[in-house]
């Protein structure tokens, strides 16, 4: 039922309201207005009209799920999964959209936050990657524990756990419904991996369930055997992309020096090496302990790669007139102290991978004032069903 609301009264926790349905916005949801109020709204897509019920309110705004839709968008299908709903497990944002539409609007955000947060008009495509359904992909999943000691999700923006029986998105071979069935005692989180060689590894709180202590990847001729929690690209199809694409907007020349910051275990370290060859130098920087330990086994004897355990700002200045820079931050971007220690080398180019469009378009206002330009911006749907899309921009010297 629509709950009438006097101008200026506030929206409160629970009420309905119907509303259109404007523009897609950074987060997974959609604005939509009520009586001048904003909110925030979740399973919708821009043009529809929604019953809204809201789920919370402050002074600025509310937050509200779609409920019913009175006029559906063309692109609105069924969410192939049963979680993907209001009071479901909040991993999946867009299930209820076309793939190729999800893409359009992970574009449209893109572009949106280049303009607000970094006052730079852009143009982005976001490209599809296998596999094509947008479901199995995930490599990597971290589980909850529910009341019931089952496996699960947390819900949106919620500490409660929605206990689930499976995870469409998740790598058929960790097999979910199995793991599902098992009741776990306390409440620490079961971490999953599945690899490309076929291993799935099952842990808690750090400690070994079941399969290899040490797992096993390759990727486009490399291979890294690295620590269930070492940080690896969460999508099957993510590796080789990743390097395809950085390997093309880094343009290395043999003898050339490459710092790798942020680089883990060394994904892209091992083509980059190749590239370089003997007379060059990969200089790899990394903070997580687990991730170096894994690096300097992988890279043992690679005589032209060197590992730097620390953060990048401390590490950085102590290494001599790199050529290109490689930054592929977290997800909270890498920060106005970062890129002015970067900038300071002077490198004839900087690749820059990024997990979020908001903190990407933040550091490039910070690059462009320190001397850069942005020359290429593309997207890849790195987290199909999700709000999430992976970036790789590339700035060279203004």
């Amino acid at each position: 039922m629509n709950t009438a609301v006097p101008t200026g009264e506030r929206l409160e926790v629970g009420q309905q309201v119907t509303v259109d349905i404007e523009k897609i916005a950074h987060g997974g949801h959609c604005v939509a207005r009520f009586e001048g109020q904003v909110i925030f709204v979740r399973y919708a897509i821009p043009g529809e009209r929604a019953l809204v019920e809201i789920t919370a309110v402050n002074s600025k705004m509310a937050r509200g799920d779609a409920i019913s839709i009175v006029t559906p968008s063309e692109h609105r299908r069924t969410a192939p999964c049963q979680y993907a709903r209001p009071g479901g497990c909040g991993g999946c944002d867009f299930q209820h959209i076309e793939l190729d539409y999800q893409r359009t609007l992970k574009a449209q955000v893109i572009v949106e936050q280049f303009a607000r947060l970094g006052g730079l008009d852009v143009a982005c495509e976001v490209k599809a990657v296998s596999p094509e359904d947008g479901l199995g992909w995930r490599t990597r999943m971290d589980f909850a524990i529910g009341d019931t000691g089952r496996v699960g999700l947390f819900g949106n923006r919620s500490n409660e756990v929605i206990e689930i029986d499976n995870c469409l998105i998740a790598d058929p071979a960790m097999d979910v419904p199995t793991l599902s069935q098992r009741r776990w005692n306390g409440d620490d989180r079961i971490e999953v991996a599945s690899t490309s060689t076929g291993q799935v590894s099952v842990s808690r709180a750090g400690r070994s369930i079941s399969g290899p202590t040490q797992l096993l990847e390759k990727v486009d001729g490399y291979t890294y055997q690295i620590s269930p929690q070492s940080f690896w690209q969460a999508h099957k199809s993510a590796p080789s992309t990743l390097i395809s694409e950085v390997v093309a907007q880094l343009e290395l020349q043999p003898g050339e020096v490459v710092c790798d910051l942020y680089g883990g275990v060394g994904l892209f370290t091992a083509p980059m090496a190749d590239l370089v060859g003997n007379k060059g130098k990969v200089h790899l920087i990394e903070l997580d302990r687990r991730a170096v330990g894994d690096a300097q086994k992988i890279f043992k004897g690679r005589g032209n790669v060197e590992i730097h355990p620390g953060t990048v700002e401390s590490r950085l200045p102590k290494i001599s007139d790199p050529d290109v820079i490689l930054l592929d931050p977290p997800r909270t971007g890498a920060g106005e102290e970062v890129i002015t220690v970067m900038t300071r080398t002077h490198p004839r180019a900087i690749v820059y991978v990024s997990c979020d469009p908001a903190s990407l378009a933040r550091d490039a206002k910070i690059l462009l004032a320190s001397g850069y330009r942005m020359d290429f911006l593309v997207g890849y749907d790195l987290f199909p069903q999700t709000q999430h899309v992976e970036c790789v921009a590339r700035f060279i010297p203004a």
